[in-house]
């Protein structure tokens, strides 16, 4: 059961919203949008909605098409859909020579197939309300290093979807923006530095808060501009 949300908000269903930069980002527009919670968690999802001012749980494996297509049709978004953020990823390290096939089908289906996927069940709405459609990629979407070729690789092929899709959709009045944050403080930030076998430096790294506040801009944009690719970096230190 979901619940419709006020015609005064607009509506935006943020993926990976659970953690990391999807949690931050649910906060930020908390105040001004009406937020569709997407992850697989259905009661960190159901807590974080209770949180805010208006939100609903949208429990969903994207990696499985049905799935995704039964809870998108169980949406009520009487007026659109404004906005998309695809904020779930993961992360797969290894060298070319370590990793098997099923490493980059996973990689792929997690952070371009699935992502493909909800944008396109949820074009319709999107194009009713003029939304926009926000990737979260990488600085690994501009520039690829040994032992996270898997990863970069689905960055790079997410930063062309985004580029296409922009394409595709302008004449429907949709939206495309591709984000590309620097390292940041996140639970994926700590399995890299993991497998680096480095230091976590958490003052080095971007805070979740600050790549939401980027995302809210590139939201609330006006209407007569779109932020196409916007590259977000962590101030140096020393």
């Amino acid at each position: 059961m979901t619940t419709a949300q006020p015609a005064a908000r607009p509506a935006v269903l943020v993926t990976g919203a659970n953690r990391g930069i999807g949690r931050a980002l649910a906060h930020e527009l908390a105040a001004d949008h009406h937020l569709i919670l997407g992850g697989r968690d259905e009661e960190a999802l159901a807590a974080l909605a209770a949180e805010l001012s208006s939100a609903e749980p949208f429990v969903a494996e994207l990696t499985d098409p049905v799935a995704t297509a039964a809870a998108v049709a169980a949406l009520d978004l009487p007026h659109g859909l404004d906005g998309l953020v695809h904020c779930a990823g993961i992360l797969v390290s290894g060298s070319v020579a370590e990793l098997s096939a099923a490493d980059w089908e996973r990689n792929f289906a997690v952070n371009v197939t699935a992502v493909s996927e909800l944008t396109r069940l949820l074009l319709p709405a999107l194009r009713e309300a003029r939304g926009t459609v926000v990737a979260v990629n990488s600085g690994s979407g501009y520039n690829a290093k040994g032992d996270r070729g898997a990863y970069s690789a689905s960055k790079f092929a997410l930063r062309a979807w985004t580029d296409a899709l922009r394409q595709e959709e302008t004449s429907h009045g949709v939206r495309v923006s591709s984000v590309h944050p620097g390292r940041v403080d996140t639970d994926m930030q700590h399995e890299l530095r993991a497998a680096e076998q480095g230091e976590y430096e958490r003052e080095r790294y971007l805070r979740p808060a600050t790549v939401a506040a980027a995302i809210g801009y590139v939201l609330r944009a006006p209407e007569d501009a779109v932020v196409a690719s916007l590259d977000l970096r962590p101030r140096a230190i020393g």
